[in-house]
């Protein structure tokens, strides 16, 4: 998805960190682009909410660990005071993921990971990813107003359709910008007796997927871990692909049930774990008994996947605009036409239990 403003309009970003050696690198990466412009930067909660207050930035971005008050605590102020869509800035460390994952239940709109070396593609990646969610962001909040993310979802005209009942074996997902949180809200939703298992490809970097996976296990009745090689699919268990792997459902050579794969390959892929691989390989294990989820996030990844499921006469559910932090990848599943439904985020579990129920049963 290309996410871009009004022609010669710029992005107008605050930078918040206590470290300026980070402060200076951001705001180099930020400035290199002509549509984006760093007002000021900020080394401390106070200075930033002074700023914020003075200069109203269209996007923030925030340093997760700082020292007084920290970016947790200055992300609340913010969204009580200032809301705005504000980019957390993390380390992979687990206590800095677990904050992370706060932050965004808190209104928070993405995160960047911290890690900078010398390494000049490990910088290009970094940079590549910043910009991309700073302009998301303050697309986002042009057309939706300034916490899109915090509002009640819109109800589109179908929402309370709901599928035939299909006796689904297993449900696909797959999710980016605005997912933690979006999974919070849907995952909990399902019943810990859901008959088939659900196995999650949420775009995120290394470090992060395991403490996500454990937080999400602590708020749902079903079952949630970080998918680990070779582990036979039950029902009622979330499987959340780690960073850096891509996940596979393959039938396994002693009895041809289905199983994890986890594999780096192929590694040119934009993401990994990758959607539409994840996808690609559901249709071809369970066919025309697979639900496809596609959820709010930027650029394509799931289009290829989403459409294989369809092809196969699986049931698949796009996540409506009004109710995306980024419509990026439902936007393309939707223009491909292989959405069987689309639905505000708050509907989505409804339809998957239903569309898992077997024929014939109340």
């Amino acid at each position: 998805m290309s996410v871009s403003l009004e022609s010669g309009e710029q992005v107008r970003v605050l930078i918040v960190d206590d470290s300026a050696f980070m402060r200076t690198a951001l705001a180099r990466m930020i400035a290199s682009e002509p549509d984006l412009k760093v007002v000021a930067t900020a080394g401390c909660a106070p200075d930033a909410l002074d700023k914020i207050a003075t200069l109203d930035p269209d996007v923030v971005t925030l340093d997760v660990a700082m020292p007084g008050l920290d970016g947790l605590g200055t992300l609340r102020c913010i969204m009580d005071q200032f809301p705005r869509p504000v980019i957390m800035v993390s380390a992979a460390t687990e206590r800095d993921a677990e904050t992370t994952f706060a932050a965004l239940s808190s209104g928070a709109f993405d995160y960047v990971p911290k890690q900078m070396s010398a390494a000049s593609l490990e910088i290009t990646h970094i940079r590549a990813d910043l910009i991309a969610k700073v302009r998301a962001a303050a697309y986002s909040r042009k057309v939706h107003g300034a916490s899109p993310w915090s509002r009640k979802p819109v109800q589109s005209a179908h929402g309370e359709d709901l599928p035939v009942s299909t006796g689904a074996a297993v449900v696909a997902i797959g999710v980016s910008t605005g997912g933690p949180k979006a999974l919070e809200e849907i995952l909990p939703k399902l019943p810990a007796d859901l008959p088939v298992p659900v196995l999650v490809v949420q775009h995120m970097p290394a470090g992060f997927t395991a403490p996500f996976a454990q937080r999400l296990n602590h708020m749902c009745s079903i079952k949630v871990h970080e998918a680990e090689p070779h582990e036979a699919l039950r029902p009622g268990v979330v499987y959340i692909a780690p960073a850096g792997l891509h996940m596979r459902v393959v039938p396994r050579l002693s009895d041809s049930k289905p199983i994890v794969s986890l594999v780096p390959r192929p590694d040119d892929a934009l993401h990994i774990p990758s959607v539409d691989i994840m996808m690609k390989s559901v249709a071809e294990v369970f066919r025309n008994r697979s639900v496809g989820v596609i959820m709010t996030g930027m650029g394509s990844d799931g289009g290829e996947g989403m459409s294989a499921i369809f092809r196969q006469g699986g049931y698949t559910i796009g996540q409506d605009e009004a109710s995306c932090a980024v419509y990026g990848m439902p936007r393309v599943c939707a223009e491909l036409g292989v959405l069987s439904r689309v639905v505000p985020l708050s509907q989505i579990p409804t339809q998957i239990v239903h569309a898992t129920r077997r024929r014939g049963r109340a």
